[in-house]
């Protein structure tokens, strides 16, 4: 009896087992569309493909817009770095001693920073003012103004900004910087001003 009981125990153990093993894991279909229900295998891997083009068209339009938006504001820190560069050189002026055109080291100092603005934004084209004080006559005013812009343009041609972006003009005394009749208006007012054209 005890033979019988272990034989049905050690056949109930195998059967048990085998049933175990032949539970695995089954492939699991993806549920068919009811409206593709009917399809043949050809169209229902045409469908497939189109939705793989449609994705793959929805991915490219979104990484296209992301770089739209990378340049939009690539663009526009280069429109604000363009406008501090403006505003950088039109800021400065360069002053001379009296009836002189010779520039001083301070003078080439700041047309060193406006040279590198320059040659960092290609576009920028530099008008340069020559302006004296109120001695002398109209005519040799307009004259030693012409010279003053003429330093400075020929000093920026030195450091390498193409003359063809640039232009001189006099307006000897005509346009004080400050409108007194002393030595320190006429200091301030001997100098060459710098305008930005874009």
């Amino acid at each position: 009896m005890k033979n019988k009981t272990t034989v049905l125990l050690v056949t109930l153990l195998a059967f048990m087992m085998l049933a175990g093993f032949g539970c695995g894991k089954r492939a699991v279909e993806a549920p068919v569309d009811p409206a593709e229900a009917h399809l043949t295998e050809e169209e229902r891997a045409r469908l497939e493909e189109e939705r793989r083009r449609q994705e793959l068209e929805r991915q490219a339009l979104e990484e296209r817009k992301l770089e739209e938006e990378r340049l939009a504001r690539e663009r526009e820190r280069t429109e604000v770095r363009l406008q501090e560069a403006v505003d950088e050189i039109t800021k400065n002026r360069i002053h001379f001693a009296f009836d002189s055109y010779e520039l001083t080291a301070d003078s080439r100092s700041t047309l060193q920073k406006i040279s590198e603005h320059m040659k960092r934004f290609n576009n920028l084209r530099l008008v340069i003012e020559g302006h004296c004080d109120e001695r002398g006559t109209a005519e040799y005013n307009l004259a030693l103004g012409e010279r003053r812009a003429r330093a400075a343009y020929e000093f920026l041609v030195l450091l390498g900004v193409s003359s063809d972006r640039m232009q001189i003009i006099s307006y000897g005394e005509e346009r004080p910087l400050v409108p007194e009749s002393n030595e320190a208006a006429w200091a301030q007012n001997r100098r060459a001003e710098f305008k930005v054209l874009q």
